[in-house]
Parts: C-alpha cells; structure tokens; sequence
C-alpha cells in the first residue's frame, strides 16, 4: 500500500452563494485551511458534499477547485450516483485530473441484490485508469456486506481498499488482517480511536473539516503508542459532535464554518438551518474549542 494513502483525509462539505451556486472562492479557502491543519488529503464529493443534490457539472466543478487548489496532495473522488452513467462520467473526469482513486457508495434504495451491486463496482472499476475505494456505509446505504462479499472486492487489485463506516469493528479488523496491503478508511469520527485500534489506517471524516487536527494528533499519539492521551482528544472531538447530533450534524457543520469566518451558506433543502438557539449553542460550545482561520 501506498503510504501517500494513509492519515486524514477530509470529506469536504460545499459551499453555497447567495445564489445557491457553489462558492468556488470559499471551498478553495476550506481546502487550504485543512491543509493547514495537517490532513493528508480529500475525499471529494461524498455525502458530506450533499452530493445526491448537485448537478453531474457542479460535482466536475469541485473536484475541479479542489485539485487546482491543493494538487500536491493525495485525491480520492466519490463519483457515486443511482445513474450509473453519471457515476462513469464522474469516473473519467477524475481520471482525467489525476485523482489517485475513485470511491462509491453502493447503489442504495432499490434493495439490490448483492450480485447487482458488485456488477456496480466491477464495471466502475474496468472502465477507471484509477483504483477503486469501496465505500462502505450500510446505515445510510441500507447495504450491509459482511466479510464474504467485502473479500470480493478487496482480492481485486483493481479495489485499493475500503472506506469503513460502520461500528463492526471485529469485520474491520478482519478486512485489515485479511488483507493487510489493501488501505482501511475509519468511516464514524466519534470512533475514529477504535477503528486505529482495529487496524486502520486513517480516516475520512465530515467533523475533520473545522477540526482536522484533533484526528491528526489522535493518529500520532496512538502511533507512538500514548493511548490515554489519544483518549483524551477523542473525548474533546465526542462532546463537540454530541453537540453537533443534537443540532443536525451537516447544516451544524456549516454554521461552525460560517462562524470561523467562512461565508458557507448553508444546505440544499430539505435540509433545515440551524435556529438561533442552535447558533448561541455553537458560539459557546463549539467555536472556542475548534482552529480558527
């Protein structure tokens, strides 16, 4: 494996004008101040994209910014879509920037089959100069793959590994033991110290947008073997998310970033936007907790 594959990796959030059109200027400013903070590289246009919402153009455009704005560092793009032309659309365009993987969320809602999903991925992958990244998320996906189906797609070389989310921890472990070459995303921040514990080699993660340096210090400190100081950052990182739950976590993710100095917007509907007393919560409970600009 790759060691530019491993670390924190940022699953970008975007951002919205006035006019409800991607702020190019403040999603470069997003990447840079990650960059700051120590993550390795980004995961772009996943879920935390509000990707499902955006237009086939304005998911090119962002991968677009990001590679323009951060190209030293280590690429993945989620090109994941239920139009499975849309998804290789995305795939080519990817390639075509020199992104170092392709990722995708399993075709959901339908209740395919397994034999459907995996024909999903394999054709992703045949028609990509790029490696695949499976992404694995059966809480929002409704697809939960056991360590049988996971195997066939981490024995394929044309599979680099798996974004993990999901708290089986004993099937992420068997993932990494199984195949140790292949690369093991932690998916859930809060658990972001058990999936280390497990064998993960990093994460990727929509928290690490505001506070990317809180994962990168828990990374180092399990490395160097400091767990109980590694504990003590989780716990820093939990009680903010805990307050990011109550709230709602991406339009919460938002307004932490507009507070910071970010002129975010905020989610496509039907998302709601966080209340005054929601705002006051983070000013108080958040903001001084998390690196400024």
């Amino acid at each position: 494996m790759n060691t530019d594959m491993k670390g924190i990796f940022t699953a970008l959030l975007t951002p919205f004008d006035k006019n409800d059109n991607v702020n190019e200027k403040e999603l470069e400013k997003l990447v840079r101040h990650n960059v700051n903070m120590g993550a390795s590289g980004f995961y772009v246009g996943g879920s935390t994209a509000e990707a499902f919402f955006l237009s086939t153009e304005e998911r090119k455009l962002i991968m677009d910014v990001v590679k323009d704005t951060a190209p030293e560092k280590t690429l993945i793009a989620h090109i994941g879509s239920l139009r499975e032309k849309e998804a290789h659309e995305l795939s080519a365009h990817a390639n075509k920037l020199g992104y170092k993987a392709i990722s995708s969320v399993a075709p959901f809602y339908f209740k395919f089959t397994f034999e459907e999903i995996k024909g999903y991925y394999i054709r992703l992958a045949e028609n990509s100069d790029i490696p695949m990244l499976v992404y694995h998320f059966p809480g929002f996906s409704g697809v939960n793959m056991g360590m049988g189906e996971i195997s066939q797609f981490l024995s394929d070389d044309r599979f680099i590994g798996i974004k993990y989310t999901s708290n089986d921890f004993f099937t992420m472990e068997q993932c990494k033991s199984r195949f140790p070459d292949k690369v093991v995303y932690n998916g859930y921040d809060e658990m972001f110290l058990c999936g280390l514990s497990m064998g993960a080699d990093g994460g990727i993660g929509s928290t690490y947008n505001f506070m990317a340096d809180k994962f990168v210090r828990i990374q180092k400190l399990f490395d160097e073997g400091r767990i109980s100081e590694a504990q003590e950052v989780q716990k820093e990182a939990n009680r903010i998310i805990s307050i990011l739950c109550k709230i709602g976590v991406m339009p919460a993710e938002k307004e932490v970033l507009c507070q910071l100095g970010f002129d975010f917007g905020k989610c496509r509907p039907p998302f709601s936007s966080p209340n005054e007393e929601a705002r006051d919560l983070i000013a108080k409970e958040i903001i001084p907790y998390v690196t400024a600009l």
